[in-house]
């Protein structure tokens, strides 16, 4: 025991050594009567003799988890969690990619997106850019991205699962990810969902922002993919290039030509054939036989110079690419060219309309712009040959402008030929089976845009379909029909 500093003993802290410890008998020294009984009957129950357990008593072991209990408690408050993890997960393993539509879509093709059925049939289009600001800034993305936030909310109040939107959205969400995507655009964009469905379409022409929940997809801003017939070639001449190009109402592209000559310069290159060195003279056109002549008779002047070269360069465009088409073409060319070309071509298609001046370094969209300003008379007589049938026509009962005999036609194959004012909507419906329509002021449940369901049905059944701005319409109507009978 120790001492203080006046050598005083200072007792230990704590019970005496032994205390509480059981004697030989398993007792302790300080139990009352009560405890005693108890601790008799304990050791009756648990043990066989002074040093053995009964063989009821389960011994756990020394090293065992005494944290299994609190753990357990942990997974089973976490399994909600994990089983819609697990449920997420499965359903993320089959999401499907986006997938485009051909750029050059025709009318199977369109009938296959007019007749797709699900709840909801999701459509969005929008505006988008080549180049430019829009593209640097990513403005398209961003759009697209707003356009699918207002498809959540709009699908939210329909009364669709978070879960179930998520699903339907998740590839366009991804496709909003993908910087090459949007910096390899066109003019307009079309987007279809539904569920296990997502494809897009890219558009060589300008559409105005949209989005349209349905059972159907909205189609009729594609029709002018299948209607334009404006389909034409031109060819830039000068000294020193000939280039073909092949467009329609929505771009151009170059067409490669094997065997174009490259210039006046190569035309004597190409005249060397079968090991004969030979060139043409001016004279005959390539139409009625050139005359040849070998290379020591003299170098031709300017003017057989050229000759000899458009003839060359229009034997190979037939060759390659003319003789069987029947397209209109165009020439640009500076003045005294075009004439030239003209008295010599086989190629019977020739435009009077022309490009005037020396177009060989301008650029593509350029060259296109000017070109189709001056094919648009060429292009627009059938449109208005189409119009004047429903003028003349008009008298005797079979065109019609009330919708209520418009949408009906289309479904029965009444209709011959359609027109549609540009970014119009009817709101109703339409029951084929009964021949039952139902027109509503604003949109209802269970509305659809009786517009775009008469375009599709009349695409469907053959009819010729034009998408007419409001002041060319042929009557003050939303829709209006050439009858077949």
């Amino acid at each position: 025991m120790g001492k203080d500093r006046e050598g005083r003993f200072i007792p230990q802290k704590g019970k005496p050594s032994g205390s509480g410890k059981e004697g030989n008998l398993g007792l302790r020294p300080t139990i009352d009567e009560e405890g005693l009984k108890r601790d008799e009957e304990m050791t009756e129950k648990y043990t066989t003799d002074e040093d053995t357990l009964a063989p009821n008593v389960h011994m756990r072991h020394p090293n065992r988890n005494t944290a299994k209990g609190e753990q357990e408690e942990y997974a089973a408050q976490q399994k909600p969690q994990n089983t819609y993890k697990n449920r997420y997960d499965t359903r993320s393993a089959i999401v499907i990619q986006a997938e485009p539509l051909p750029a050059t879509l025709d009318r199977n093709g369109f009938k296959d997106l007019a007749q797709y059925r699900a709840d909801p049939c999701i459509t969005l289009y929008m505006p988008t850019h080549r180049s430019g600001v829009e593209v640097n800034e990513q403005q398209d993305a961003i759009l697209f991205k707003q356009l699918l936030q207002q498809v959540q909310q709009q699908l939210g109040q329909k009364g669709l699962s978070s879960d179930k939107i998520e699903s339907l959205l998740k590839p366009g969400f991804d496709l909003y990810h993908d910087e090459t995507f949007w910096r390899s655009q066109q003019l307009g964009l079309g987007v279809f969902i539904a569920d296990n469905y997502f494809k897009y379409i890219q558009l060589p022409f300008d559409v105005a922002q949209q989005c349209y929940i349905n059972h159907s997809f909205h189609t009729s801003a594609l029709l002018p993919l299948l209607n334009s017939k404006e389909q034409f070639y031109l060819l830039v001449l000068s000294k020193h290039k000939a280039t073909l190009y092949e467009a329609d109402a929505f771009g151009m592209h170059k067409v490669e030509v094997e065997g174009m000559p490259d210039g006046m310069s190569d035309v004597i290159h190409f005249e060397e054939k079968d090991d004969q060195q030979l060139f043409r003279t001016g004279g005959s056109g390539a139409g009625h036989g050139a005359n040849y002549h070998g290379m020591g008779s003299g170098t031709p002047d300017d003017k057989a110079n050229i000759s000899m070269y458009l003839d060359e360069v229009d034997e190979t465009i037939w060759k390659e690419v003319l003789s069987t088409k029947h397209i209109p073409l165009m020439l640009a060319a500076v003045d005294y060219i075009i004439p030239i070309f003209k008295k010599r071509t086989k190629y019977r298609h020739i435009v009077e309309e022309a490009l005037i001046g020396n177009y060989e370094h301008e650029s593509i969209p350029v060259l296109y712009e000017k070109a189709r300003e001056k094919m648009q008379p060429h292009f627009k007589q059938h449109q208005q040959q189409v119009l004047e049938r429903y003028a003349n026509n008009s008298a005797n009962g079979n065109t019609s402008s009330i919708v209520a005999d418009v949408i009906p036609a289309c479904y029965y194959s009444q209709a011959d030929v359609l027109f549609v004012e540009k970014g119009a909507q009817l709101w109703g419906t339409f029951n084929e089976q009964e021949n039952q329509l139902t027109l509503h002021d604003t949109e209802q449940p269970g509305d659809e845009c009786l517009v775009n369901a008469a375009a599709a049905k009349a695409v469907e059944t053959g009819a010729e379909v034009f998408i007419l701005d409001k002041e060319e319409m042929p009557a003050d109507s939303a829709l209006a029909a050439i009858m077949r009978f």
